[in-house]
């Protein structure tokens, strides 16, 4: 399979650059910033990550992780069982709870024009991220189960993008779990594509 990912390891493309890394697959990478021209060339929303699969174009970080993970058989517990269903509910709770009131404080900081941002719009997307964390479950080793999923990937990440969004507080436990995730090969490895 020949692998395309398109972003900048400063997006969500970690998540995918991460992923990737992990299981140890090749892959071409092009730092695309999004609306950049490489970005619209391959998606015509010019949001990245993209990955191109064997002439495949893919779109969203979790639908690529899913995809990847599914495509392997690792990353991931087997569909269709409970340990899935666990992790998926984990992960889209993520998306939902914590990563949405993230991409709102991002949106009112740089991504939209400076004159539709709204800086009381931050405070409380703030309250809401570090309302969300606080309900989470903290993992003792991984976030859904005994083993490294896409669901740590994401949660991960989460919690690294409140700790730069100032989101406060973050829960010790939870801080303690994404520094744990940051020591991974893997991550250092795709980190350092930034």
């Amino acid at each position: 399979m020949t692998l395309t990912v398109i972003g900048h390891a400063r997006t969500r493309t970690l998540r995918v650059l991460w992923a990737l890394e992990e299981m140890g697959l090749p892959y071409d990478y092009v730092p695309a910033t999004p609306r950049s021209p490489e970005a619209v060339a391959a998606s015509p929303t010019g949001k990245v990550p993209v990955l191109v699969a064997d002439g495949e174009t893919i779109t969203d970080s979790v639908a690529i992780l899913h995809f990847l993970a599914d495509r392997e058989g690792r990353l991931t517990h087997p569909a269709g069982t409970p340990e899935r269903a666990r992790q998926d509910a984990l992960t889209f709770r993520v998306m939902d709870e914590v990563e949405a009131p993230l991409w709102l404080i991002a949106r009112h900081t740089f991504a939209l024009p400076e004159d539709r941002r709204l800086p009381a719009v931050k405070d409380s997307a703030r309250l809401d991220a570090a309302e969300a964390l606080a309900a989470l479950p903290a993992p003792e080793e991984f976030a859904a189960g005994d083993a490294f999923t896409v669901a740590d990937i994401v949660l991960a990440h989460c919690i690294r993008w409140a700790t730069n969004a100032k989101v406060d507080p973050i829960p010790d436990a939870l801080s303690a779990y994404a520094a744990r995730m940051a020591e991974r090969p893997a991550f250092a490895r795709a980190a350092a594509l930034s």
